[in-house]
């Protein structure tokens, strides 16, 4: 695959809907030692809503229909993680301005757009042991591959993308958390990765297997 048109983002979306719903139940019993215990089922719900919602919308600006899709996930499930991804999406929306098409640097902008909004929304950095040292590793290798390869294949991006991504979980288990319950209890999280990590991780995976099964 060499691009991703408006047409296809619910499908993109799918695929990543359907890793959630394959890991909701690891996700919850992660959640269940460091956090609510309710992450997976509220992946599952965000992700699942919003083929949908973009299907609704009838909006052919790309950059304008991932930001709506955005703001409608944080409102469909209000929780810390739900509006960290929703909020993903909109920056990563507003880094595509003026594309009509998602191509390999249009994904290593996406990412890295994504990075920034959970940055903002979060008011966390790189090395606090969220999600965000997940989608950060992730936008850093895959722009690192875009930048090597003159071709700029979108498969290859998405691969170092994924490479990234399980790089920046493995790294969490060697972090001290910094907010929610795992700051507090930091004897259980100690050597575990982050769960907000690992949720960023899945989404990545669905985006892969999206761009490269087809």
């Amino acid at each position: 695959m060499e691009k991703i048109t408006t047409d296809m983002l619910p499908g993109l979306f799918e695929a990543v809907a359907a890793q959630f719903a394959a890991h909701a139940e690891l996700l919850c019993e992660m959640d269940s030692k460091m956090g609510d215990g309710d992450l997976g089922l509220t992946m599952r719900k965000g992700f699942g809503g919003l083929p949908d919602i973009l299907r609704q919308m009838g909006e052919a600006d790309l950059s304008k229909l991932l930001r709506k899709a955005g703001m409608e996930m944080t409102d469909l499930v209000p929780s810390t993680m739900g509006m960290l991804m929703g909020t993903g999406i909109s920056y990563g929306g507003k880094a595509l301005a003026g594309r009509t098409e998602l191509d390999a640097e249009g994904l290593v902008l996406f990412l890295k757009g994504f990075a920034e909004g959970i940055q903002k929304r979060g008011k966390c950095a790189r090395g606090d042991c969220t999600v965000l040292d997940c989608i950060g590793a992730a936008a850093e290798e895959a722009e690192a591959v875009f930048e090597k390869e003159a071709e700029g294949d979108l498969e290859e991006v998405c691969q170092a993308a994924l490479q990234g991504a399980e790089k920046g979980v493995e790294a969490t288990k060697q972090m001290t958390p910094r907010y929610g319950k795992a700051a507090v209890h930091q004897s259980v999280s100690n050597g575990t990765a982050d769960q907000g990590a690992v949720a960023g991780l899945v989404m990545v995976r669905g985006i892969t297997d999206y761009i490269v099964g087809q």
